[in-house]
């Protein structure tokens, strides 16, 4: 505040009088900064906020990307391993080793399963010296409940190993719904189902090589396959239970597959992963045909599930060898495969009744079986 000089009503002279205290505290000139920290947000320019926002979701994107990209660049250490031979299904005691399951289908099909002694008299089993086969009823001509089938479980169960299948002739044509897999009927899915041949209707869209395990089992990782993935989730609840596939070229089932004399898939499975190769007819390993295998010299796998996002000794455990030839059921007699597909005629179970000379080529033809065990 400017002082005024004034004259002093008492002495006449001018004088400025004396400034007296004020009880309130003295303001401080506007032009002094204020001193924020360089930590705080507040005093940044706006130049400063855009860097370290930048910096910010640079940092944040990296802590999520950078552990998935080296989950998908991680592979496992398939090291050879020495198999020896521990069983064998082959000869005229080929289905011996194995239980007849008679209980309704689980998957809907419009098929009877026969037992053992139902199968050697309708001759939908039969097994010789040099091959074992397994058939659909060819000759009913109207089966009202469901055409006559087999489906076979091993005895001897398995947590790992090397199985080598040498296949004569698969089974194909309307309504059939084929498949040679691994699981444990008993507690599925917590013991995983392994599909190492499995297809639909004629099947000549290739084989599909599929997993299907409990929640914690994933596939959206690296791999080594000459196969087409499908879905990468293995988890049963999940795509309605199509588990984790591969799909093989047309030359790995079906009539194509039949008439180049069939061939040989070998399926591996270990704690780092399950692989299964197909092997035509003519090309098949001399390691294989020796009785020595040794995947290490056998290339790129058809079907490869790494454990790098699945610990396959928890998922897979306890399993049988199944053989079957279902009919319709939940998956032959979808309308985008039945009818859009493969253009099958009528209704799946109306097809299946009344056609039985239809079903001659729905048939499996094995060699025999052999599984190898790690030494």
């Amino acid at each position: 505040m400017d002082r005024q000089p004034y004259l002093d009503r008492y002495s006449g002279t001018s004088t400025v009088p004396t400034e007296t205290k004020s009880p309130i505290t003295t303001i401080q000139p506007e032009d002094t900064p204020s001193q924020t920290p360089w930590y705080n947000p507040r005093g940044w320019s706006l130049g400063t906020k855009l860097i370290a926002s930048t910096i910010v979701i640079v940092t944040t994107l990296a802590a999520i990307l950078i552990p998935v990209e080296i989950i998908q660049s991680k592979y496992p250490n398939y090291t050879p391993l020495n198999y020896t031979l521990a069983d064998t299904y082959s000869g005229p005691t080929f289905f011996d080793q194995f239980t007849y399951f008679t209980d309704e289908d689980p998957t809907k099909g419009f098929v009877v399963y026969v037992n053992k002694s139902m199968a050697r008299h309708l001759n939908l089993t039969y097994a010789a010296e040099n091959s074992a086969i397994l058939r659909v009823d060819a000759s009913t001509p109207n089966a009202r409940s469901g055409r006559n089938s087999v489906r076979v479980e091993s005895r001897n169960t398995y947590d790992s190993g090397l199985f080598v299948f040498e296949i004569i002739h698969t089974p194909f044509g309307c309504a059939t719904w084929p498949a040679l897999w691994l699981t444990d009927g008993h507690n599925w899915p917590g013991n995983g189902e392994i599909d190492v041949l499995e297809t639909t209707n004629l099947g000549s869209h290739g084989n599909e090589i599929s997993i299907h395990t409990t929640k914690g089992c994933k596939m959206d990782v690296k791999r080594k396959q000459t196969g087409q993935r499908i879905f990468t989730n293995c988890d049963n609840v999940t795509n309605g239970n199509s588990g984790c596939g591969v799909i093989g070229d047309e030359y790995t089932y079906g009539e194509v597959m039949n008439n180049h004399g069939g061939g040989i898939y070998v399926l591996e499975l270990r704690d780092a992963g399950i692989r299964a190769w197909f092997f035509p007819a003519g090309a098949v390993p001399v390691d294989i045909t020796e009785g020595n295998p040794d995947p290490s010299r056998w290339g790129i796998a058809l079907a490869d599930f790494p454990s790098t996002d699945c610990d396959i000794a928890a998922h897979f455990r306890n399993l049988s060898i199944v053989i079957n030839i279902d009919l319709c059921g939940e998956l032959a007699a979808q309308k985008q495969y039945y009818d859009t597909l493969y253009r099958c005629p009528a209704t799946c179970s109306g097809f299946v009744a009344s056609n039985p000379g239809s079903f001659v080529d729905a048939y499996w033809e094995f060699r025999s079986f052999k599984v190898y065990r790690a030494s």
